[in-house]
């Protein structure tokens, strides 16, 4: 590749071009990702069994009192709903989830923000150990309020997903996000299975906590493994740092490139300017407003319905540890048909249609005649598949439609502030006893309301990641122009 072709502005796009995803070092990169997946899937979702329902009866014979019981027996004497003595009182149980839930939107106003400033690296191993070491401890707890305050901790400060996510896409090129991205992310599919292993071999949620949470330890050693992301090191004005970097990539992966050349790339620096001025500017933009709001409104409906899709699957007819397998399986698929569906399309229509399918799925699911018991799981696995393609859809596009310099920080913002949806999502299964298809419905009213919200922003398909506002906002445009010029 000659030096012009680097002097222009965007070049860094065709550094990274070079190197392929599966030389050395991306596979490695992808392996530390996955990792990352896998950790996030488990410790997301982790009261699904830890929390496990477990039926009681009072010891006097009589279920149906609740005010006028002493003693209770459970089910299983040592399971957590047991040990803490919380017969009727359901919405103890189901808090567990909703204060996951909450610490993690918390968490993500402090987390991306601290990525934009430290480094993508340092705040995957920073929060990858605490998260690792809070769940550990919370296998140890004597009180249920202590529980809840670790488990809203853990969640605050213990999640590493949303900067390696935004590491991962800022490692390789434009051409080849989707396909990197849905390799990565197959960690997800994969934590939820051996979370079904786990918690099928390991009954005691005690002894679950330290299997689910001790190998997150393992983050550590990230310091000898992972590097910084090469867009942050070059946005933050550290040139010879980046230099390095991509020699090192090019050195690994058999391509050596002319160290001299490297030196040429560039992009413009705003390492100096205050965080709040940069958020500022994005906000004071109209177009990237309006975006702010409907990836608002995607984040929330994605993390309710696919969240509450989950925890609802163990309630369906067969082995709850298989029936939540068999949800991963289905997740594991959309993620591969998402690879294939960003690649060759562009990313407005492919979401608008998962959202619309997935709407249907959930809203037809619960009229289901009775004997058709597999019909009805069959709909509701596709519901839950069609989740997982909207959800991967939202997580890519968000980070298209937003500059560099605040990429990592909308990214947070949106997932944020969307962990509504998750934090109440795991109330869902109280409304069964009025209907057991009053959450499917639910989940299909809000799909379908996404999805309309989805006309709403510019289309994505092969652009390179915007740098500025300025850029930002000109994404969609030259679409806008070519359909005026047509229309003339």
């Amino acid at each position: 590749m000659t030096a012009s072709v680097y002097s222009e502005r965007k070049v860094l796009d065709d550094v990274l071009d070079e190197f392929g995803l599966f030389k050395p070092y991306h596979t490695t990169l992808a392996l530390l990702i996955i990792f990352v997946s896998i950790t996030n899937s488990i410790f997301s979702t982790n009261y699904v069994f830890v929390v496990d329902n477990v039926k009681y009866r009072c010891a006097d014979g009589n279920s149906s009192v609740c005010g006028g019981c002493d003693k209770w027996v459970y089910d299983n004497p040592d399971s957590f709903v047991a040990e803490f003595e919380l017969a009727c009182q359901d919405w103890k149980r189901t808090l567990v989830g909703t204060a996951h839930s909450t610490g993690y939107m918390f968490g993500l106003l402090l987390v991306g923000p601290l990525s934009d400033r430290f480094g993508r690296k340092t705040l995957i191993i920073a929060t990858g150990v605490m998260g690792g070491v809070i769940g550990m401890l919370r296998s140890l707890s004597p009180w249920y309020w202590l529980y809840i305050a670790l488990e809203f901790l853990e969640a605050a400060i213990g999640d590493s997903c949303l900067p390696a996510f935004v590491l991962m896409l800022e490692f390789v090129s434009k051409q080849k996000r989707v396909a990197f991205s849905s390799i990565c992310t197959i960690g997800y599919p994969a934590g939820s299975m051996l979370f079904a292993l786990a918690a099928w071999m390991v009954p005691y949620w005690r002894h679950l906590l330290l299997v689910l949470y001790t190998p997150a330890l393992l983050f550590i050693f990230y310091i000898f493994f992972l590097d910084e992301s090469p867009r942050w090191l070059q946005i933050k004005d550290r040139k010879k740092e980046a230099t390095d970097l991509l020699v090192k990539i090019s050195k690994i992966n058999g391509k050596e490139l002319d160290r001299h050349v490297l030196e040429k790339v560039s992009m413009e620096a705003e390492s100096k300017v205050p965080l709040g001025k940069l958020l500022k500017n994005t906000f004071q933009s109209s177009a990237l407003r309006k975006r702010f709001l409907v990836c608002l409104v995607w984040w929330i409906s994605c993390t309710f319905v696919s969240y509450g899709m989950t925890i609802n699957s163990v309630s369906l007819q067969g082995n709850k540890y298989v029936n939540y397998a068999l949800i991963s399986v289905c997740e594991l698929f959309a993620i591969w048909g998402i690879m294939y569906v960003l690649t060759h399309y562009r990313r407005k229509f492919p979401l608008l249609l998962t959202f619309y399918i997935g709407a249907i799925f959930c809203l037809v699911q619960p009229f289901m005649p009775s004997n058709l018991g597999w019909l009805s799981v069959a709909l509701y696995i596709s519901g839950k598949t069609m989740s997982s393609f909207y959800f991967n859809i939202t997580y890519i596009y968000t980070s298209e439609l937003f500059p560099t310099y605040t990429r990592n920080s909308m990214h947070a913002l949106c997932s944020s502030l969307g962990r509504i949806g998750s934090i109440l999502a795991p109330q869902t299964p109280l409304l069964m006893p009025y209907w057991s298809g009053l959450p499917s419905i639910i989940f299909g009213v809000v799909a379908a309301v996404a999805g309309t919200a989805t006309f709403l922003v510019p289309d994505i398909d092969s652009t390179s990641l915007p740098d500025t506002v300025h850029q930002a906002e000109a994404i969609g445009m030259k679409d806008k122009k070519t359909d005026v010029i047509s229309r003339l």
